[in-house]
Protein backbone atom coordinates (compact mmCIF):
# COMPACT_ATOMS: atom_id res chain seq x y z
CA UNK A 1 0.00 0.00 0.00
CA UNK A 2 1.26 3.52 -1.03
CA UNK A 3 -0.77 6.61 -1.44
CA UNK A 4 0.14 10.93 -0.65
CA UNK A 5 -2.89 12.74 1.03
CA UNK A 6 -2.85 16.32 2.12
CA UNK A 7 -2.66 16.85 5.94
CA UNK A 8 -5.54 18.62 6.75
CA UNK A 9 -7.67 16.38 4.65
CA UNK A 10 -6.15 13.38 6.64
CA UNK A 11 -6.34 15.05 9.72
CA UNK A 12 -9.81 16.11 9.68
CA UNK A 13 -11.06 12.42 8.76
CA UNK A 14 -8.52 11.02 11.14
CA UNK A 15 -10.09 13.07 13.76
CA UNK A 16 -13.82 12.17 12.79
CA UNK A 17 -13.19 8.19 12.77
CA UNK A 18 -11.17 8.19 15.86
CA UNK A 19 -13.88 10.01 18.38
CA UNK A 20 -15.81 6.60 17.41
CA UNK A 21 -13.08 4.22 18.29
CA UNK A 22 -13.79 1.99 21.93
CA UNK A 23 -12.13 3.83 25.14
CA UNK A 24 -11.75 0.21 26.38
CA UNK A 25 -11.73 -2.25 23.82
CA UNK A 26 -13.25 -5.94 24.42
CA UNK A 27 -9.96 -7.04 22.08
CA UNK A 28 -6.77 -4.80 20.89
CA UNK A 29 -7.94 -5.54 17.37
CA UNK A 30 -10.51 -3.14 17.82
CA UNK A 31 -9.21 -0.19 18.53
CA UNK A 32 -7.54 -0.21 15.40
CA UNK A 33 -7.92 2.46 12.61
CA UNK A 34 -8.19 0.66 8.79
CA UNK A 35 -6.86 2.72 6.22
CA UNK A 36 -7.93 1.10 2.36
CA UNK A 37 -6.52 2.71 -0.46
CA UNK A 38 -7.96 2.00 -3.89
CA UNK A 39 -8.86 4.01 -7.49
CA UNK A 40 -11.49 5.60 -5.52
CA UNK A 41 -9.31 7.47 -2.73
CA UNK A 42 -8.57 6.67 0.38
CA UNK A 43 -11.14 5.14 3.02
CA UNK A 44 -10.54 5.10 6.86
CA UNK A 45 -12.84 3.06 8.76
CA UNK A 46 -13.69 1.81 12.61
CA UNK A 47 -15.99 -0.34 14.30
CA UNK A 48 -16.36 -2.44 17.76
CA UNK A 49 -19.51 -4.13 17.19
CA UNK A 50 -21.38 -1.24 18.49
CA UNK A 51 -20.57 1.72 16.66
CA UNK A 52 -18.97 2.10 13.16
CA UNK A 53 -17.63 5.24 11.48
CA UNK A 54 -16.25 5.71 7.40
CA UNK A 55 -15.36 8.13 5.69
CA UNK A 56 -14.04 8.69 1.82
CA UNK A 57 -11.17 11.55 1.21
CA UNK A 58 -9.18 12.02 -2.05
CA UNK A 59 -6.04 10.56 -2.39
CA UNK A 60 -3.18 10.00 -4.65
CA UNK A 61 -2.78 6.54 -4.34
CA UNK A 62 0.11 4.74 -6.24
CA UNK A 63 -0.39 1.22 -4.80
CA UNK A 64 -3.78 0.08 -3.41
CA UNK A 65 -3.87 -1.80 -0.05
CA UNK A 66 -5.02 -2.30 3.15
CA UNK A 67 -4.15 -1.82 6.94
CA UNK A 68 -4.63 -1.33 10.46
CA UNK A 69 -2.67 0.69 12.84
CA UNK A 70 -3.54 2.01 16.06
CA UNK A 71 -6.29 4.70 15.77
CA UNK A 72 -5.67 6.70 18.80
CA UNK A 73 -1.84 6.92 18.20
CA UNK A 74 -2.55 7.76 14.36
CA UNK A 75 -5.03 10.88 15.53
CA UNK A 76 -2.46 11.80 17.98
CA UNK A 77 0.59 11.92 14.93
CA UNK A 78 -2.02 13.63 12.51
CA UNK A 79 -2.70 16.80 14.87
CA UNK A 80 0.97 17.75 15.42
CA UNK A 81 2.03 17.20 11.35
CA UNK A 82 3.57 20.21 9.88
CA UNK A 83 1.67 21.79 6.86
CA UNK A 84 2.54 19.16 4.35
CA UNK A 85 1.22 16.12 1.97
CA UNK A 86 1.54 13.17 4.04
CA UNK A 87 2.60 10.05 2.30
CA UNK A 88 1.95 6.38 3.64
CA UNK A 89 3.74 2.99 2.90
CA UNK A 90 3.24 -0.37 4.60
CA UNK A 91 4.78 -3.53 4.10
CA UNK A 92 3.54 -6.87 6.56
CA UNK A 93 4.01 -5.62 9.71
CA UNK A 94 4.65 -1.55 9.89
CA UNK A 95 2.92 1.21 8.57
CA UNK A 96 5.28 4.44 7.33
CA UNK A 97 4.18 7.63 7.59
CA UNK A 98 6.24 11.07 6.51
CA UNK A 99 5.20 14.52 6.34
CA UNK A 100 7.92 17.04 5.36
CA UNK A 101 10.78 16.27 7.93
CA UNK A 102 8.39 13.95 10.12
CA UNK A 103 9.14 10.23 9.83
CA UNK A 104 6.75 7.76 11.77
CA UNK A 105 6.59 3.83 11.76
CA UNK A 106 3.58 2.29 13.11
CA UNK A 107 3.24 -1.48 14.32
CA UNK A 108 0.66 -3.05 11.76
CA UNK A 109 -2.31 -4.86 13.89
CA UNK A 110 -4.03 -7.73 12.37
CA UNK A 111 -6.04 -6.93 9.49
CA UNK A 112 -7.54 -9.81 9.11
CA UNK A 113 -9.20 -10.45 12.45
CA UNK A 114 -11.26 -7.19 12.09
CA UNK A 115 -14.43 -7.32 11.81
CA UNK A 116 -16.29 -6.45 8.93
CA UNK A 117 -18.10 -3.29 8.94
CA UNK A 118 -21.93 -3.44 8.50
CA UNK A 119 -24.09 -2.69 6.02
CA UNK A 120 -26.14 -0.10 6.19
CA UNK A 121 -29.87 -0.63 6.43
CA UNK A 122 -32.73 0.15 3.83
CA UNK A 123 -33.15 3.66 3.50
CA UNK A 124 -35.92 5.00 5.59
CA UNK A 125 -35.33 9.01 4.35
CA UNK A 126 -33.02 12.52 4.26
CA UNK A 127 -33.13 15.55 6.16
CA UNK A 128 -30.93 18.41 5.34
CA UNK A 129 -27.57 18.32 7.48
CA UNK A 130 -28.18 21.99 8.80
CA UNK A 131 -31.06 21.67 9.99
CA UNK A 132 -30.74 17.99 11.70
CA UNK A 133 -27.94 18.82 12.95
CA UNK A 134 -29.29 22.07 15.21
CA UNK A 135 -32.27 19.99 16.21
CA UNK A 136 -29.99 17.44 17.67
CA UNK A 137 -27.76 20.20 19.67
CA UNK A 138 -31.46 21.49 20.82
CA UNK A 139 -32.50 17.89 22.30
CA UNK A 140 -29.17 16.06 23.42
CA UNK A 141 -28.27 18.35 26.49
CA UNK A 142 -31.76 17.22 28.12
CA UNK A 143 -30.68 13.32 27.77
CA UNK A 144 -29.34 11.82 30.69
CA UNK A 145 -25.87 10.41 31.85
CA UNK A 146 -26.59 8.09 34.04
CA UNK A 147 -25.71 4.57 32.05
CA UNK A 148 -27.87 2.38 34.48
CA UNK A 149 -31.30 3.72 32.41
CA UNK A 150 -29.87 2.73 29.01
CA UNK A 151 -33.38 4.53 27.74
CA UNK A 152 -33.17 7.64 29.02
CA UNK A 153 -29.30 8.29 27.54
CA UNK A 154 -31.31 8.28 24.01
CA UNK A 155 -32.57 10.87 22.17
CA UNK A 156 -36.06 9.08 20.66
CA UNK A 157 -36.31 9.89 16.35
CA UNK A 158 -39.82 9.62 16.03
CA UNK A 159 -40.83 9.45 12.37
CA UNK A 160 -44.25 10.04 10.95
CA UNK A 161 -44.92 10.88 7.46
CA UNK A 162 -42.88 13.86 6.42
CA UNK A 163 -41.97 14.78 10.42
CA UNK A 164 -39.60 13.88 12.11
CA UNK A 165 -39.80 14.77 16.00
CA UNK A 166 -36.72 14.49 18.32
CA UNK A 167 -37.36 13.64 22.18
CA UNK A 168 -34.75 13.34 25.38
CA UNK A 169 -35.13 13.74 28.62
CA UNK A 170 -33.40 13.04 32.20
CA UNK A 171 -36.69 13.05 33.94
CA UNK A 172 -36.57 17.02 35.28
CA UNK A 173 -36.42 18.37 32.23
CA UNK A 174 -37.72 17.11 28.33
CA UNK A 175 -36.73 18.65 25.03
CA UNK A 176 -38.52 18.06 21.82
CA UNK A 177 -37.98 19.43 18.42
CA UNK A 178 -39.94 18.55 15.32
CA UNK A 179 -38.40 19.42 12.26
CA UNK A 180 -39.40 18.56 8.47
CA UNK A 181 -38.05 15.20 6.67
CA UNK A 182 -37.98 13.16 3.43
CA UNK A 183 -39.26 9.70 4.04
CA UNK A 184 -38.41 7.01 1.22
CA UNK A 185 -42.07 5.48 1.35
CA UNK A 186 -45.52 7.36 2.12
CA UNK A 187 -47.05 6.50 5.45
CA UNK A 188 -43.48 5.63 7.19
CA UNK A 189 -44.81 5.41 11.07
CA UNK A 190 -41.34 4.18 13.15
CA UNK A 191 -39.65 5.39 16.47
CA UNK A 192 -35.44 4.38 17.05
CA UNK A 193 -33.90 5.28 20.50
CA UNK A 194 -30.42 6.18 19.38
CA UNK A 195 -27.23 6.94 22.24
CA UNK A 196 -27.44 10.77 22.54
CA UNK A 197 -23.97 11.08 22.85
CA UNK A 198 -23.09 9.04 19.11
CA UNK A 199 -25.79 11.21 17.72
CA UNK A 200 -24.00 14.57 19.01
CA UNK A 201 -20.93 13.20 17.12
CA UNK A 202 -22.69 12.31 13.91
CA UNK A 203 -24.25 16.16 14.09
CA UNK A 204 -20.44 17.35 14.04
CA UNK A 205 -19.84 16.92 10.37
CA UNK A 206 -23.33 18.27 9.12
CA UNK A 207 -23.90 20.93 6.86
CA UNK A 208 -26.78 23.07 5.96
CA UNK A 209 -27.59 22.24 2.32
CA UNK A 210 -26.81 18.53 2.11
CA UNK A 211 -28.81 16.09 2.44
CA UNK A 212 -28.46 13.01 5.43
CA UNK A 213 -29.75 9.81 4.81
CA UNK A 214 -31.27 8.40 7.81
CA UNK A 215 -31.48 4.53 7.50
CA UNK A 216 -32.75 1.77 10.00
CA UNK A 217 -34.96 -1.49 10.07
CA UNK A 218 -38.56 -1.32 11.50
CA UNK A 219 -39.72 -3.54 14.02
CA UNK A 220 -43.22 -5.21 14.27
CA UNK A 221 -46.34 -2.94 14.42
CA UNK A 222 -47.08 -1.27 17.84
CA UNK A 223 -50.06 -3.37 19.33
CA UNK A 224 -52.18 0.26 19.89
CA UNK A 225 -50.97 1.06 16.27
CA UNK A 226 -47.75 3.51 17.84
CA UNK A 227 -44.89 4.09 15.99
CA UNK A 228 -42.84 1.00 15.33
CA UNK A 229 -39.75 0.48 17.62
CA UNK A 230 -36.85 -0.17 15.40
CA UNK A 231 -34.40 -2.39 16.25
CA UNK A 232 -30.77 -3.49 14.91
CA UNK A 233 -28.37 -0.56 13.30
CA UNK A 234 -29.55 2.78 12.31
CA UNK A 235 -26.84 4.81 10.09
CA UNK A 236 -26.26 8.63 8.96
CA UNK A 237 -24.86 8.92 5.63
CA UNK A 238 -24.33 12.20 4.01
CA UNK A 239 -22.54 11.02 0.69
CA UNK A 240 -18.48 10.87 2.09
CA UNK A 241 -19.25 9.90 5.85
CA UNK A 242 -21.47 7.12 7.16
CA UNK A 243 -21.82 6.79 11.33
CA UNK A 244 -24.15 3.31 12.59
CA UNK A 245 -25.03 3.01 15.64
CA UNK A 246 -26.89 -0.06 17.59
CA UNK A 247 -29.97 1.08 18.84
CA UNK A 248 -30.94 1.22 22.57
CA UNK A 249 -33.56 -1.52 22.99
CA UNK A 250 -37.17 -0.20 24.88
CA UNK A 251 -40.02 1.83 24.60
CA UNK A 252 -39.18 5.61 24.95
CA UNK A 253 -41.89 7.45 27.14
CA UNK A 254 -44.68 8.91 25.42
CA UNK A 255 -43.84 12.18 25.96
CA UNK A 256 -46.97 14.18 24.10
CA UNK A 257 -48.65 13.70 27.10
CA UNK A 258 -46.17 15.43 29.47
CA UNK A 259 -46.81 18.66 27.75
CA UNK A 260 -49.53 20.72 29.55
CA UNK A 261 -52.55 22.12 27.65
CA UNK A 262 -52.21 25.35 29.40
CA UNK A 263 -50.75 27.65 31.94
CA UNK A 264 -51.39 30.00 34.57
CA UNK A 265 -48.89 32.39 33.81
CA UNK A 266 -46.65 33.80 30.55
CA UNK A 267 -43.53 35.54 30.80
CA UNK A 268 -41.69 36.98 27.13
CA UNK A 269 -38.16 38.34 27.98
CA UNK A 270 -35.50 39.62 25.07
CA UNK A 271 -32.95 36.34 24.17
CA UNK A 272 -29.92 37.54 24.57
CA UNK A 273 -29.93 40.14 27.68
CA UNK A 274 -31.99 37.22 29.45
CA UNK A 275 -29.77 34.39 28.56
CA UNK A 276 -26.69 36.58 29.38
CA UNK A 277 -27.99 37.62 32.77
CA UNK A 278 -29.24 34.45 33.68
CA UNK A 279 -24.93 32.89 32.72
CA UNK A 280 -23.88 35.87 34.66
CA UNK A 281 -25.81 35.12 37.81
CA UNK A 282 -25.45 31.77 37.78
CA UNK A 283 -21.46 32.21 38.39
CA UNK A 284 -22.45 32.55 42.17
CA UNK A 285 -24.53 29.48 41.97
CA UNK A 286 -23.45 26.36 44.12
CA UNK A 287 -24.59 22.86 41.98
CA UNK A 288 -27.72 23.05 43.92
CA UNK A 289 -28.57 26.19 44.38
CA UNK A 290 -31.69 27.72 42.58
CA UNK A 291 -31.81 30.85 39.95
CA UNK A 292 -34.79 32.54 41.08
CA UNK A 293 -36.91 34.64 38.95
CA UNK A 294 -38.84 37.23 39.76
CA UNK A 295 -41.16 38.91 37.98
CA UNK A 296 -43.22 42.53 38.40
CA UNK A 297 -43.04 45.91 36.90
CA UNK A 298 -42.38 45.85 33.43
CA UNK A 299 -39.35 43.31 34.61
CA UNK A 300 -38.03 39.97 36.31
CA UNK A 301 -35.39 39.91 38.94
CA UNK A 302 -32.70 37.20 38.45
CA UNK A 303 -31.21 36.37 41.92
CA UNK A 304 -29.14 33.31 42.85
CA UNK A 305 -27.10 32.96 46.40
CA UNK A 306 -24.63 30.73 47.93
CA UNK A 307 -24.61 30.52 51.27
CA UNK A 308 -21.86 32.33 52.85
CA UNK A 309 -20.32 32.84 49.61
CA UNK A 310 -22.11 35.46 47.32
CA UNK A 311 -24.97 36.92 45.73
CA UNK A 312 -26.02 38.07 42.99
CA UNK A 313 -28.86 40.13 41.12
CA UNK A 314 -29.69 41.44 37.77
CA UNK A 315 -32.70 42.95 36.46
CA UNK A 316 -33.96 42.49 32.97
CA UNK A 317 -36.66 43.86 31.18
CA UNK A 318 -39.90 41.21 30.75
CA UNK A 319 -43.87 41.18 30.25
CA UNK A 320 -45.59 38.93 32.63
CA UNK A 321 -49.36 38.19 32.67
CA UNK A 322 -50.18 36.04 35.83
CA UNK A 323 -50.98 35.44 39.03
CA UNK A 324 -47.61 33.75 40.55
CA UNK A 325 -44.78 35.88 39.95
CA UNK A 326 -41.90 34.11 41.17
CA UNK A 327 -40.31 30.82 39.77
CA UNK A 328 -36.65 29.08 40.55
CA UNK A 329 -34.73 26.54 38.49
CA UNK A 330 -31.19 24.99 38.25
CA UNK A 331 -29.44 27.54 36.19
CA UNK A 332 -27.32 24.70 34.07
CA UNK A 333 -31.19 23.39 33.30
CA UNK A 334 -32.56 26.90 32.46
CA UNK A 335 -29.45 27.70 30.54
CA UNK A 336 -29.52 25.04 28.43
CA UNK A 337 -33.37 25.23 27.71
CA UNK A 338 -32.56 28.98 26.85
CA UNK A 339 -29.64 28.29 24.71
CA UNK A 340 -31.53 25.63 22.46
CA UNK A 341 -34.36 27.40 22.74
CA UNK A 342 -33.14 30.45 20.25
CA UNK A 343 -30.41 28.18 18.62
CA UNK A 344 -30.46 28.86 14.96
CA UNK A 345 -31.97 25.97 12.55
CA UNK A 346 -29.60 25.99 10.66
CA UNK A 347 -25.44 26.93 11.03
CA UNK A 348 -22.87 25.44 8.63
CA UNK A 349 -20.22 23.52 9.78
CA UNK A 350 -17.81 26.24 10.49
CA UNK A 351 -20.75 28.24 12.11
CA UNK A 352 -20.92 25.86 15.00
CA UNK A 353 -19.42 26.65 18.01
CA UNK A 354 -16.13 25.41 19.66
CA UNK A 355 -15.83 22.42 21.75
CA UNK A 356 -16.29 24.42 25.11
CA UNK A 357 -17.45 27.71 23.63
CA UNK A 358 -20.99 29.19 24.43
CA UNK A 359 -23.02 29.64 21.74
CA UNK A 360 -24.15 33.63 21.51
CA UNK A 361 -27.76 34.29 21.58
CA UNK A 362 -29.30 36.01 18.70
CA UNK A 363 -31.75 38.48 18.84
CA UNK A 364 -35.56 37.90 19.41
CA UNK A 365 -37.40 36.61 22.71
CA UNK A 366 -38.02 34.07 24.84
CA UNK A 367 -41.50 32.54 26.16
CA UNK A 368 -41.35 31.14 29.62
CA UNK A 369 -44.74 29.62 30.90
CA UNK A 370 -45.93 28.03 33.73
CA UNK A 371 -48.85 27.85 36.45
CA UNK A 372 -46.97 27.05 39.54
CA UNK A 373 -43.34 27.48 41.19
CA UNK A 374 -43.77 23.91 41.99
CA UNK A 375 -45.18 22.68 38.68
CA UNK A 376 -42.99 22.07 35.60
CA UNK A 377 -42.57 25.52 33.34
CA UNK A 378 -42.78 25.15 29.02
CA UNK A 379 -39.71 27.63 27.46
CA UNK A 380 -39.97 28.06 24.04
CA UNK A 381 -38.87 30.60 21.20
CA UNK A 382 -41.47 33.70 21.22
CA UNK A 383 -40.81 35.36 17.86
CA UNK A 384 -38.33 38.39 17.01
CA UNK A 385 -37.24 41.26 19.62
CA UNK A 386 -39.53 44.53 20.27
CA UNK A 387 -38.93 47.65 19.79
CA UNK A 388 -38.08 48.35 23.89
CA UNK A 389 -36.05 45.10 24.40
CA UNK A 390 -32.71 46.79 23.95
CA UNK A 391 -33.87 50.02 26.37
CA UNK A 392 -32.41 48.91 29.80
CA UNK A 393 -34.54 48.38 32.68
CA UNK A 394 -35.34 51.39 34.92
CA UNK A 395 -32.18 51.71 36.95
CA UNK A 396 -32.92 52.48 41.01
CA UNK A 397 -30.16 55.33 42.05
CA UNK A 398 -31.49 55.69 45.70
CA UNK A 399 -31.29 51.92 46.27
CA UNK A 400 -26.95 52.59 46.30
CA UNK A 401 -27.39 54.98 49.42
CA UNK A 402 -30.82 53.32 51.10
CA UNK A 403 -30.70 49.42 50.64
CA UNK A 404 -33.74 49.21 52.81
CA UNK A 405 -35.90 51.71 50.19
CA UNK A 406 -34.27 48.93 47.28
CA UNK A 407 -35.74 46.27 49.50
CA UNK A 408 -39.00 47.78 49.97
CA UNK A 409 -38.92 49.12 46.07
CA UNK A 410 -38.20 45.26 45.17
CA UNK A 411 -41.33 44.30 47.36
CA UNK A 412 -43.83 46.62 46.12
CA UNK A 413 -43.10 45.30 42.69
CA UNK A 414 -43.84 41.66 43.38
CA UNK A 415 -46.65 42.72 44.62
CA UNK A 416 -47.85 44.87 42.34
CA UNK A 417 -47.80 41.78 40.13
CA UNK A 418 -48.98 39.39 42.88
CA UNK A 419 -52.06 41.42 43.52
CA UNK A 420 -53.86 42.24 39.67
CA UNK A 421 -56.92 40.16 39.25
CA UNK A 422 -58.16 39.99 42.43
CA UNK A 423 -61.12 37.55 41.01
CA UNK A 424 -59.89 34.05 39.74
CA UNK A 425 -57.47 34.21 37.52
CA UNK A 426 -57.53 33.78 33.95
CA UNK A 427 -55.46 30.68 32.58
CA UNK A 428 -53.68 31.47 29.46
CA UNK A 429 -53.77 28.96 27.23
CA UNK A 430 -50.10 28.42 25.12
CA UNK A 431 -50.66 29.40 22.01
CA UNK A 432 -48.50 28.72 18.64
CA UNK A 433 -46.76 31.52 17.49
CA UNK A 434 -48.21 33.20 14.24
CA UNK A 435 -46.13 33.49 11.07
CA UNK A 436 -44.60 37.11 11.96
CA UNK A 437 -43.17 35.24 15.11
CA UNK A 438 -42.16 31.94 14.26
CA UNK A 439 -38.83 32.91 14.29
CA UNK A 440 -36.94 29.58 12.59
CA UNK A 441 -38.93 27.06 10.88
CA UNK A 442 -39.93 23.89 13.20
CA UNK A 443 -40.79 23.72 16.90
CA UNK A 444 -38.82 23.21 19.51
CA UNK A 445 -40.16 22.98 23.50
CA UNK A 446 -38.52 22.32 26.66
CA UNK A 447 -40.22 21.76 29.80
CA UNK A 448 -38.28 21.31 32.88
CA UNK A 449 -38.91 21.12 36.82
CA UNK A 450 -38.50 23.85 38.66
CA UNK A 451 -36.48 24.11 42.32
CA UNK A 452 -37.77 25.27 45.61
CA UNK A 453 -36.40 28.28 46.17
CA UNK A 454 -35.29 28.83 49.78
CA UNK A 455 -37.02 31.94 51.58
CA UNK A 456 -35.14 35.11 51.38
CA UNK A 457 -34.15 37.17 54.37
Amino acid sequence: MKFRVERDVLGEAVAWVARALPSRPVVPVLAGLLLEAGDDGLVLSCFDYEVSARVRVAAEVAEPGTALVPGRLLAEITRSLPSQPAEFSSDADSVSLSCGGAEFTLVALPAEEFPALPEPPAAAGSADGGVLAAAIAQVVPAASRDDTLPMLTAVCLDFAGTALTMAATDRYRLAVRELPWQPASDGLRAAALVPARTLAEAARTMAAGTPVTIAFDRGEEAPDGGPRPADGMISFDDGTRRLTVRLIAGEFIRYQSRFPTEFGCRAEVPAAAFTEAVRRVSLVAERTTPVRLTFGGGAVIIEAQAEGRARAIERVRADFDGSEPAIAFNPHYLLDGLTAAVAPVVHARAGQPADGEEPAAPGGRVRIEFTSPAKPALITWAGPAEEDDAAPAPKKAAARKAPAKKAAAKGAAVKQAAAAPAAEPAKVSPRPPSAAEAGPPGSFRYLVVPLRAPARA
